[in-house]
């Protein structure tokens, strides 16, 4: 039998994640069973089994993989025009996640359900540690570029600001979720112009 190799493994376990978010963007996260997530992948249980554990592990592996993308294209941005402003950074993650049709409304559900259990708060906690990372990072970086906007210096900021720009994302994903007329573009529009930049 052919040796496994890592890139194949990567491959299987992102095709079954994206199995996952569909089942969850279908059913809702409680609503949806490993049983579901087997029949969306057409893998076996034990192809399935042997990659993830539970529903819990299979979302944090989905919603590692958009936060991988949304860092990436932060990535271009910044080689494209050097450090981000605080506004910049939120209005693409959340263009980013707004492209994906279904993402807003599961960390909607998923949230929700957070308040409640606690295994699927830790996953959550995981899931938001690095976003946390990530942003202070890119504040962090643009305080340093602007000093007299970042004050009293450029990680103090970071940390003062980052966590009220994690608040925009999920306001983005609660009115685009439940208001019929909600405005995506001018929601980013308005992130672009209040937040400094």
């Amino acid at each position: 039998m052919p040796k496994v190799t890592e890139a194949y493994r990567e491959a299987r376990r992102s095709e079954i994640a994206d199995a996952a978010l569909r089942c969850f963007a279908a059913k809702g996260f409680r609503g949806t069973s490993m049983a579901d997530i087997i029949a969306a992948s057409g893998l076996s249980a034990g192809a399935i089994y042997g990659h993830y554990s539970s529903k819990e592990e299979l979302f944090f592996a989905a919603a590692h993989q958009i936060l991988s993308a949304r860092s990436l294209e932060l990535d271009q941005l910044r080689a494209d025009h050097g450090p981000l402003a605080p506004g910049e950074v939120m209005a693409a993650l959340i263009d980013g996640m707004h492209r994906e049709a279904f993402t807003p409304n599961l960390f909607l559900q998923v949230w929700a359900e957070a308040a409640i259990d606690p295994s699927l708060q830790e996953v959550v906690h995981r899931f938001l540690a690095p976003v946390r990372q990530l942003l202070i990072g890119l504040v962090t970086e643009w305080a340093a570029a602007n000093p007299d906007a970042a004050r009293p210096d450029a990680d103090a900021y970071a940390r003062r600001v980052v966590p009220v720009l994690m608040g925009l994302a999920p306001g983005f994903m609660v009115q685009r979720a439940i208001l019929a007329d909600f405005d995506a573009e001018a929601y980013l529009d308005t992130v672009r112009r209040l937040v400094p930049s």
